[in-house]
């Protein structure tokens, strides 16, 4: 059979015995319309399956509805948490979510926020790599907040990677170990120079020696290369940019007969799913992704419905989650 042709706001208005200048009015301007006259339009449009051209509500109202959220990897787990929250946000407000991947590539990223700049009412850009002068650019054309990133003049919510810091080497100190190397990241990351600054830090006030190798690409595959340098420094504790390279250090570990905890203790930033079901499982820091993918929603929409001059920045706790890849030290870390 033929695909059934979609309902048009002409077919509603002869349904209902309306003008189409009375359906329109229903739905975008409904204090114009006589209270018994929008339940009937509204209940014809229902029984025909019709749904406002949300281009054609664009051109009256100058919103589209939509906001894009724009993730480096989408295929890393963290972002999973953020996209859930974002999206839960965006149906609560009675808007549409669409999705981009800029491939850890800025130049990627800044072409998404040209291009979809003039259809959308605003960004959510996580973990973005774009320098902070192009992003209060791109802030002055659309509302934008930013997740696991902060820019002054630009809403953003962060997680709290000072208290984070703390409680890993707190952690590590408690089990005896003296000296720690930090596996970095991508050098655009802003979460991977807190992180880092926040280890230098707690290490510094704790008596503890630190070191930093990388950048490391933040995949599984990262992990041989970043496993190999561990090695070669004879480090008893190391803490990755991620749970993805930190997983992938391990499995390269095991591989060259170097334990997890025994010679080695390994942990992680972000709790992804992954983290307890790899083995060992992984001690890592938490972080609120749902809840920051939803406050960074509301706070473009109170951009988009105030113009708000102030934009906020909400600041998320952290929590060490311990599990079996920290252990205490060994008398004799390996060569």
């Amino acid at each position: 059979m033929p695909p059934r042709k979609r309902a048009t706001i002409t077919d509603v208005a002869a349904a209902a015995g309306v003008a189409a200048s009375t359906v329109s009015r229903a739905f975008t301007r409904p204090g114009r319309v006589n209270q018994h006259t929008r339940e009937h339009v509204l209940a014809v449009a229902e029984e025909l399956g019709y749904a406002p051209n949300p281009a054609a509500r664009a051109l009256e109202s100058g919103r589209t509805g939509t906001l894009a959220l724009l993730v480096p990897d989408i295929t890393n787990p963290y972002f999973s948490g953020v996209i859930k929250g974002a999206e839960r946000a965006a149906a609560a407000a009675g808007l549409t979510l669409v999705l981009g991947d800029t491939a850890e590539n800025p130049g990627q990223e800044e072409q998404l926020v040209r291009r979809l700049g003039p259809a959308v009412d605003g960004f959510v850009l996580s973990a973005s790599r774009l320098p902070d002068e192009q992003l209060r650019r791109a802030a002055e054309l659309n509302p934008i907040a930013l997740v696991n990133r902060a820019t002054p003049g630009v809403a953003c919510v962060v997680a709290d990677f000072d208290s984070g810091t703390r409680q890993i080497v707190d952690h590590l100190a408690s089990l005896g170990h003296r000296a720690l190397v930090f596996l970095g990241g991508p050098p655009e990351s802003w979460s991977g120079a807190r992180r880092w600054a926040g280890l230098q830090a707690a290490a510094a006030r704790a008596g503890l020696e630190v070191r930093r190798f990388g950048p490391y690409v933040p995949t599984l595959g990262g992990g041989p290369a970043a496993a190999d340098a561990v090695i070669a420094a004879g480090a008893t504790a190391v803490v990755a940019h991620n749970d993805m390279l930190a997983i992938g250090v391990m499995q390269r570990l095991a591989e060259r007969g170097v334990g997890v905890p025994t010679d080695v203790s390994v942990v992680g930033f972000d709790d992804i799913v992954g983290a307890e079901f790899c083995h060992p499982t992984l001690t890592t820091l938490a972080e609120r992704t749902e809840d920051a993918g939803a406050r960074a929603v509301e706070a473009v929409v109170a951009q988009v419905l105030t113009r708000a001059s102030e934009p906020p920045t909400r600041v998320l706790p952290t929590q060490l989650v311990v599990r079996r890849s920290t252990g205490p030290v060994h008398t004799a870390p390996p060569n």
